[in-house]
């Protein structure tokens, strides 16, 4: 199938040039270069959050395929959906599915399932893809939307990601994508998400669980987060880097009811 783009023309530019020229801007390339694990980005429109998800891809490695993990936030569909054919399609073309990656990860875990209604709305991934695009125009993709899972679902999940990426010949990095706390006043957010970052730099899964429900941090994609950590472990990550951290307010100006945006990196 040919996954339509659902939020282009509302998150991002559906104009080629003009959202060539807006990644150009948000992209900024720094060194050191990291050929990550995987990394942690927001997926608000770009422009709000498009800064912090630059700052992050501009430091990374290019990968050949990108494993991209996201919330479902419209509530249709399976609660571990993923894409294992196809291409998802933005207005700077295709990006295929890496089909052999996708079907080894069906195999390994009987509760992920086969199901293009939880991709068909969900931005969450989608603003991802012309970020990985602009890196690498001939980037694969594993698209996975995720909602439900206990503990236990979450930790068999990475392991089987991991066991799977080790295997494939491809450099591949896994993207997490998330927004932190949603419509608190900023001092709050900065404070429950410092609290929610410093476990996800700690390669804490049960941690982050455990801060996100004792702090009622509302973290969209706090599931796709914790499979992403117990992936990185299990592939023997050892660093993480939080590379920037802001708030919607920075650039609303509305200070009293934000979304936190954290970039992070995992190598």
């Amino acid at each position: 199938m040919i996954r339509e783009p659902a939020v282009a023309g509302q998150f991002y530019s559906n104009d080629p040039e003009t959202l060539r020229l807006e990644l150009s801007r948000l992209i900024v390339e720094k060194e050191p270069k990291v050929e990550a694990k995987a990394v942690v980005a927001p997926h608000a429109g770009y422009m709000y959050s498009g800064h912090v998800a630059g700052a992050v891809y501009g430091r990374l490695v290019p990968p050949e395929v990108a494993v991209v993990i996201g919330p479902n936030h419209t509530g249709l569909g399976q609660a571990a959906a993923i894409l294992p054919y196809g291409t998802f399609l933005t207005p700077l073309g295709e990006a295929p599915i890496e089909a052999s990656l996708a079907e080894a990860l069906l195999q390994k875990v009987p509760f992920l399932r086969e199901d293009a209604l939880a991709h068909l709305y969900e931005h969450s991934l989608e603003v991802q893809v012309p970020f990985l695009q602009y890196l690498n125009p001939s980037i694969s993709l594993v698209p996975i939307c995720l909602s439900r899972l206990d503990y236990e679902e979450m930790a068999t999940l990475g392991r089987a990601l991991a066991e799977v990426i080790a295997n494939h010949p491809r450099r591949i990095t896994i993207v997490a994508s998330t927004d932190f706390s949603h419509y608190v006043p900023d001092e709050v957010a900065r404070a429950k998400d410092r609290l929610a970052i410093e476990r996800i730099l700690a390669f804490d899964t049960k941690g982050l669980l455990e801060v996100v429900f004792r702090e009622n941090i509302s973290m969209c994609g706090v599931i796709p987060t914790a499979v992403t950590i117990e992936a990185a472990r299990h592939l023997d990550a050892s660093q993480a880097e939080l590379v920037k951290y802001a708030t919607s307010g920075e650039v609303s100006g509305d200070y009293a009811q934000v979304v936190g945006y954290g970039g992070i990196l995992m190598w």
